[in-house]
């Protein structure tokens, strides 16, 4: 019989470290559906569900049918859409949101432009118009409560991107900031100045509104049912994120705030757009904040 030779041994050792790994690999426990070995597993009670973002045409079993889409730039821009249900066929009623059964939103994704304007309906068609007098990479948003909803303060959000031909002026997000002024002159003003907002908390954001005299504003006019209408934006992603307003309808504004509830699911900056009547009109005030 031929005694082993050095690379038997070596051979012999390497068999037995790959039969060792195999073992591993086959005992070890298998991750499970849409979760990688090495992310931690957050269960649902642990985070709490945030409401559609706007990143999809289809939520919950409705989808967005286009009918007309912008595509050139002008001051009215027609936009016609349907919005299928669970069933495939168009749905024409739902829950009234701050008085209004359909929000309708534009954004350009420098967060330069913003449209927020109302459908009406046509048979089973919502139709409205956009102000595109600028080019360029946009995303548009329709939100609604289902009437068989579980849950009205959470609407569904389905969003659908679109480009405007033509040449365009970007302009750079602004960084997160304390204050703004709206193109009437008011000025309104984060109360927790640049502060970072926290993750996947509930909170409220306040927000001191001065008028281009430099008085805080102590009541408002009722604008789509409330005090005020804020809407947030992720300026990376262009998902939508609803605030809702703390004060009642008609209520003081105490050191001239309005308040609005927030969560925020995804880390980075959003540019909010916050809208509220005062003297006859309505006021549209943008600002940044940083989450997370």
């Amino acid at each position: 019989m031929r005694r082993p030779r050095l690379t038997d041994w070596v051979f012999l050792a390497l068999a037995m470290m790959i039969g060792v790994a195999a073992a591993f690999v086959a005992l070890r426990p298998t991750p499970g559906p849409g979760h990688s070995a090495h992310r931690p597993v957050v269960t649902a009670d642990l985070v709490p569900a945030a409401h559609s973002d706007g990143l999809s045409e289809a939520e919950s079993g409705y989808r967005f049918e286009r009918v007309t889409t912008p595509a050139v730039r002008g001051p009215a821009v027609p936009v016609a859409f349907r919005i299928l249900g669970p069933d495939g066929k168009p749905v024409t009623r739902f829950l009234d949101n701050q008085t209004k059964q359909m929000h309708f939103f534009a954004v350009r994704d420098d967060m330069n432009v913003f449209q927020h304007v109302h459908p009406t309906l046509d048979g089973e068609t919502w139709r409205t118009a956009l102000a595109l007098t600028d080019g360029g990479a946009y995303r548009m948003f329709a939100e609604f409560v289902p009437l068989d909803t579980k849950d009205p303060r959470h609407p569904v959000v389905l969003g659908v991107p679109f480009t405007v031909p033509g040449d365009t002026t970007f302009v750079p997000v602004p960084a997160p900031a304390g204050e703004t002024v709206t193109a009437t002159g008011y000025r309104v003003a984060r109360v927790e100045g640049t502060d970072r907002v926290p993750l996947m908390r509930a909170q409220v954001l306040r927000f001191a509104v001065r008028d281009p005299g430099g008085a805080l504003v102590t009541a408002v006019d009722p604008h789509l049912g409330a005090n005020g209408h804020l809407t947030g934006f992720h300026t990376m992603l262009l998902s939508a994120t609803h605030l809702h307003p703390v004060q009642p309808l008609g209520a003081r504004l105490v050191n001239g705030e309005l308040a609005f509830h927030s969560m925020f699911s995804e880390r980075g900056e959003y540019r909010l757009f916050l809208e509220f009547s005062h003297g006859g009109r309505v006021h549209t005030a943008a600002i940044t904040v940083a989450v997370g």
